[in-house]
């Protein structure tokens, strides 16, 4: 059996910025790499998405996760990369802490659960670990988490981007060919101006944008059974939709089970899979996949 690799708050050795993760050497990207990456395909894996939000809180990594869960359950090898380096969400949402075993040429090899295959930076330190990098080592360690992960064949890997704009996103976008962009965004208008500004990126970089879907938006009263909209009405972000030429893929409400899912490490797709709430995921799932040419 291949070892596993120390967590990297472990390592007793000075991590090089050209190696932040401390993988073997035999790994399958080029060190000291000059100049701007090359884009290319993740290998084995047939189509990417990106799911991104410009504002942090939206329930992105939620929205995410039960999005690869809902590919899984309609029968479709799914992955799920959580390239948020500094706020990793998939180890509890998927209930998974094991450190990564190696594979037989030195690549990591992703962690299962409900028939997902993942893998994050967090399996990686400790769960209070925190990692103070500068922009070379982070940028570093997502071509590592891009690259040099053995993924085994996927037909659809679903990228967890970190909140924002910035060098992350820029850095994937940069490394690796996107088959679309799914942007999440509450009804709060702070969050749909700042997902209008997820829009004009994608646009900058061409990658294409599946359309936009909105989380959190109504509450329903489990007593009287009526409807608020706590966050603001939903007509901001099909305007949003409208203005930009794009799809409205779906409105997740905010419902309490949703998070406590979630932070039980078993999110709504597969812990209440008859109910309307997994309905909204799978729907949007199978409108994402039918974008991406996985759904025919």
């Amino acid at each position: 059996m291949r070892p596993s690799i120390p967590r990297l708050m472990q390592v007793s050795r000075v991590l090089r910025h050209e190696n932040p993760l401390g993988l073997p050497r035999s790994g399958t990207i080029p060190r000291m790499q000059r100049g701007l990456p090359q884009k290319r395909n993740i290998k084995d894996v047939a189509k990417v998405i990106a799911v991104s939000s410009a504002k942090g809180g939206v329930g992105k990594s939620t929205v995410a996760a039960n999005l690869s869960l809902a590919f899984a359950r309609l029968g479709y090898r799914a992955g799920i990369l959580d390239t948020d380096v500094f706020g990793p969400s998939i180890p509890t949402l998927f209930n998974l802490n094991e450190e990564p075993r190696l594979s037989a040429n030195n690549q990591l090899l992703p962690l299962t659960n409900y028939g997902v295959k993942t893998m994050s930076i967090g399996y990686l330190v400790g769960e209070e670990s925190p990692l103070v990098w500068r922009g070379p080592m982070l940028l570093k360690a997502v071509q590592q988490l891009l690259h040099d992960v053995d993924w085994g064949g996927l037909d659809v890997l679903v990228l967890d981007l970190p909140p924002g704009t910035g060098d992350t996103q820029l850095s994937i976008t940069q490394q690796v060919i996107l088959d679309g962009a799914v942007i999440v965004t509450t009804p709060h208008t702070l969050a749909v101006k700042d997902a209008v500004k997820g829009i004009n990126m994608f646009r900058k970089v061409d990658v294409p944008i599946l359309g936009l879907v909105q989380n959190m938006s109504v509450f329903r009263c489990p007593h009287c059974h009526g409807d608020t909209t706590v966050f603001g009405s939903s007509e901001g972000v099909k305007k949003a939709c409208a203005d930009h030429g794009l799809d409205f893929l779906g409105d997740v409400p905010l419902h309490p089970n949703i998070g406590e899912d979630g932070s039980r490490g078993k999110p709504t797709v597969v812990a209440e899979p008859e109910s309307d709430r997994a309905k909204v995921f799978m729907d949007i799932a199978t409108s994402v996949g039918t974008k991406i040419g996985v759904i025919r």
